[in-house]
């Protein structure tokens, strides 16, 4: 598209009516013209929009068939009965005129947001747009007063003139309120915001005391940052200087959302702004805050955080009543408390009962340039309108201050116009809105509001305004800005301006000043700033987390169930009802499952997780698990969804055992997620995170592709407690194994969750038995330790039989940290046995198998089930049966600098006697996970086996 192209032009250019599409068209608007309901619903919104543009008479009357006209015309050509007559050059001109004006209107809804006056600073001019002059429609200037229908407007009349309708236009979408809605395709949502819009021509109307609360807001805003400014010179503090408006869009963005009856509210905001919101808006009490800053705040964690990244939570009055207010707690990583606020949010509607949010609402605060450069606001907004990531809408507020870390130069900053078209992949609204106009800024978030609770979609206010400082405090911003921060240093200041402009209006002269007084007391007492912070209430869906605090990971748990109960369970979930007729190879698996509940068989993997969920969720313990393909299971071993071979309907059909286990059981939700790590990883922490009796699972498609969400790993589930106090008892289930299928579906990467274990702070686990993910399963419930647990599961172990366990294993006994040595013959010669194997995951079924070929009784072989926190009394206690070991061998199929090893040695060697040594079989040092060659897998598999009963090599640990 060349440089001259205009705008509305290329919208033209790219519609469904282009002009080869015309016979289509004109065929398909025959057949609505003769039965409206005959055309597809969109084409119907379609024509029934164009049935109010007016005819070239200027009358009402509605459209007719074209086609027994044109026939009848044809008909009377043939008879030579017909003559051709000119029509009238005025008439024809008045028809042209009338339809310019409506695609004038069109223009300006589409495009009008370009001439908005939305910028503070007036850095740039007002772009060349010519689809928004007359001219572009050969309208002169005796056109003005030209009276035309406006039939389809909202502007409150049934003609206008010119004149006054391009006026009524460019106040609605030329102001300081810059509208974007018109690639929805929803014909609804559209003529929404036009009647919004076009009824009040964009301009909020505020009584005096509104006014005056606006302006008080906006001095609270102003005060905190210049007291702490002067306070406590140079400390970091991300100062909202520039952006005040956006606490008044807080407030009222609380205020009105009591008064359409929601009762909670998450925010989740990075650190911009952020000791605002915790003081103005949250009721943090100023002299808490200060008390962080001279470092004389308690300090109860082991790690603890910088204010800035610090949540909060509190209760404040509305009209509609009392809203709960919280505050996520979140790391430096731009954008990614997105998803974790999501999730809290769905959890806290599951535990109301409320699908379509009603009564909880998430808002996500972002920067401008983290909004257009993160790639987890991509996958975030492609949870949106799903089933099991819905949320019914977010608000979305961005604190636009035009600038990235030290890029201003938008040719630099994205390769969009706005920092928020990535929301137009999912058709979310978006009202760009002038700063230093705080009543637009009140006006754009009520109908920000008014859309979410109507459509429950997102929607986007984005709050165009600048940063005074720099970064940080610490940031001299003008020797990469020096044109931008010039124009700051001019600027009065958001209060300041608003302040006059009261005073003109005859509120007082003297209220802004009054005003800075009053706040500056409170901040000298450390009083409260937000006066409509609640002290005693508590609602009744809050949560009481004391249960589940300070808790040992040895307190025991009783896991095993009954037999009598074990049957009845397993008899539910394999019986599949007469309507449903599963796919033959899923009916083997529920006809196998079966048999295996009543004794017959052993117990497989994908029964014993089955049963560990019935177990739960008979026992009133919800379930939820998601994750790429989980419902099925990457490798088909779960099918916890049964699809209905026979049905007819693409959304029906579907059956899922789990769900009709028992009368008044805990809902069992199985979701596959959309193809995202990140975002869904970080979506479940956060319902953990506001669930304690909830088993929230998220399984990986393959252990490897964890990594994609390393920074939720490592920043929320690994750091979150010893940072914040958060307790949560996520699982995540990470397929590994190393079994000849290349460096991207081999490692969950055990080695970076070994490393990240310290304080206590998650368990690792790789169970090798189905009993033993049964009693992990449910451990993770039944007692009340909640600390992230990460299951390194199985994927050829899923259908092998030595991995099977027998019904005994569920109805009695519990999780093993530690399986001893299960040969009996081996067992009964302890004092024969001269070396000990410690191993983890599938390759024990390996060194069994190499073992039983050299008929050795010379060798143990012991499983370290968890790997932290290390059971060192139950590996001890292993140690103590085979006295006179002289060599243990810790024997993994992960590279030597991958696995546990450099984690379990250190272990082990505390609890090896004098004179012990410790050595090392597996594979070599890598780069790579693994090996993408298939012969050159078997070998190393083959080499690291033997290894473990060959001559100790390489680095080798005594004691």
């Amino acid at each position: 598209m060349s440089e001259t192209t205009s705008v509305y032009q290329a919208y033209q250019g790219n519609t469904y009516l282009f002009g080869g599409n015309a016979p289509y068209v004109e065929e398909m608007y025959e057949n609505y013209l003769a039965n409206p309901g005959s055309v597809p619903d969109n084409w119907r919104e379609y024509f029934d929009a164009l049935q109010h543009v007016p005819a070239a008479d200027g009358s009402d009357a509605r459209d007719v068939p074209h086609l027994p006209v044109v026939n009848a015309f044809a008909e009377r050509a043939k008879q030579g009965g017909t003559r051709v007559v000119q029509a009238h050059g005025a008439d024809s001109d008045l028809g042209r005129k009338r339809v310019s004006v409506q695609q004038l209107i069109a223009a300006y809804r589409n495009v009008g947001q370009r001439w908005a006056d939305l910028d503070p600073l007036k850095r740039t001019e007002r772009p060349d747009i010519p689809e928004l002059e007359p001219a572009f429609y050969d309208f002169k200037d005796a056109d003005q007063e030209t009276v035309f229908n406006t039939s389809n407007t909202f502007f409150g009349k049934e003609t206008m003139p010119l004149r006054e309708m391009i006026n009524a236009l460019r106040e609605t979408y030329c102001g300081a309120i810059g509208a974007e809605f018109m690639y929805a395709t929803d014909q609804t949502q559209k003529r929404w915001w036009q009647q919004k819009l076009e009824s009040i021509r964009s301009k909020p109307v505020f009584n005096a005391e509104q006014k005056k609360h606006i302006l008080e807001r906006l001095t609270a805003a102003e005060g905190l940052e210049r007291f702490l400014h002067t306070k406590y010179v140079g400390q970091k503090r991300f100062s909202l200087e520039g952006g005040e408006s956006f606490i008044v869009a807080m407030d009222e963005l609380i205020q009105s959302a009591g008064t359409k009856g929601v009762q909670e509210i998450v925010i989740g905001m990075a650190h911009r702004g952020r000791l605002n919101v915790l003081v103005n808006t949250l009721g943090k009490m100023p002299k808490d805050l200060f008390a962080e800053f001279d470092h004389t705040a308690p300090e109860d964690l082991p790690s603890g955080d910088v204010k800035y990244h610090q949540g909060f939570s509190s209760d404040v009055s509305t009209p509609g009543g009392p809203v709960h207010l919280t505050l996520a707690f979140n790391p430096s990583h731009l954008e990614i408390v997105n998803p974790v606020v999501e999730g809290s949010v769905r959890a806290r509607m599951d535990r109301r009962d409320d699908p379509d949010g009603k009564q909880v609402l998430p808002v996500l605060v972002h920067g401008d340039a983290a909004f257009a450069g993160q790639g987890v606001v991509q996958e975030t907004l492609a949870l949106a309108q799903t089933r099991g990531y819905s949320t019914g809408g977010t608000v979305h507020i961005v604190i636009n201050n035009q600038i990235g870390f030290t890029t201003s130069d938008p040719r630099d900053s994205r390769s969009t116009l706005y920092c928020t078209d990535v929301v137009k992949m999912i058709e979310s609204p978006v009202l760009h809105v002038n700063g230093d106009d705080p009543e637009a800024v009140a006006l754009a978030t009520q109908l920000a509001l008014e859309f979410r609770m109507e459509f429950r979609k997102d929607v986007v206010v984005d709050i165009i305004c600048f940063r005074k400082l720099g970064h940080n405090e610490q940031d001299t911003p003008s020797l990469t800005q020096p044109l931008m921060y010039k124009k700051i240093g001019q600027h009065p200041g958001t209060r300041k301006m608003y302040a006059d402009r009261l005073a003109a209006q005859g509120l007082g002269n003297e209220l802004g000043d009054e005003m800075v007084r009053d706040y500056r007391a409170a901040m000298d007492a450390g009083r409260h700033t937000a006066e409509r912070v609640l002290t005693n209430f508590k609602s009744k869906y809050a949560v009481d987390w004391t249960p589940f605090l300070d808790k040992k990971w040895t307190d025991a748990g009783d896991t095993a169930i009954p037999l009598a109960e074990w049957k009845r369970l397993a008899e539910r979930i394999t019986t599949i009802p007469e309507s449903v007729t599963p796919h033959q190879l899923v009916k083997k698996v529920y006809d196998d499952r079966a048999a295996m509940g009543r004794g017959e068989h052993p117990v497989d993997w994908g029964m014993g997780e089955h049963m560990a969920f019935a177990s739960l969720v008979a026992s009133g313990y919800p379930v939820r698990l998601s994750g790429e393909d989980c419902g099925r299971g990457t490798f088909t071993h779960r099918h916890a969804v049964i699809h209905d071979q026979k049905r007819e309907k693409w959304n029906e059909g579907t059956y899922t055992p789990l769900q009709n286990v028992t009368e008044n059981q805990a809902p069992f939700t199985v979701i596959d997620s959309i193809l995202s790590e990140e975002a869904v990883l970080a979506f479940e922490y956060g319902y953990a995170s506001n669930d304690p009796n909830t088993l929230v699972i998220w399984e990986a498609q393959f252990g490897d592709f964890a990594n994609g969400a390393q920074v939720v790993i490592d920043q929320f589930i690994a750091s979150g407690e010893v940072k914040w106090g958060r307790v949560n008892g996520i699982a995540l289930m990470l397929p590994h194994g190393y079994e000849g299928q290349g460096p991207e579906h081999s490692s969950a990467r055990l080695e970076r969750f070994m490393q990240l274990s310290a304080d206590t702070n998650m368990q690792v686990v790789q169970p090798t038995t189905a009993s033993q993910i049964f009693h992990v399963l449910r451990r993770q419930m039944v007692r009340n330790l909640r600390k992230p647990l990460i299951i390194m599961t199985p994927k050829s172990l899923l259908r092998n039989k030595d991995a099977a366990s027998p019904l005994s294993e569920f109805t009695k006994g519990a999780f093993q940290t530690v399986i001893p040595e299960q040969n009996e013959d081996v067992v009964g010669n302890a004092a024969k046995v001269k070396r000990l194997i410690a191993c983890s995951g599938k390759v024990y079924y390996d060194l069994v198998k190499r073992r039983t070929e050299m008929e050795s009784l010379e060798v143990a072989i012991v499983r370290v089930e968890q790997l932290y926190p290390f059971p060192h009394k139950a590996f001890a206690a292993e140690l103590k049966r085979f006295p006179k070991v002289t060599e243990i061998v810790w024997c993994q199929d992960e590279p030597q600098n991958q696995g546990a090893w450099f984690f379990v040695q250190h272990y082990i060697h505390e609890n090896m006697l004098d004179g012990q040594k410790l050595g090392y079989s597996g594979r070599a040092a890598s780069a790579s996970p693994a090996v993408g060659y298939s012969h050159l897998h078997q070998e190393q598999q083959k080499s690291l086996v033997e290894g473990a009963f060959g001559k100790l090599k390489g680095f080798v640990l005594s004691k």
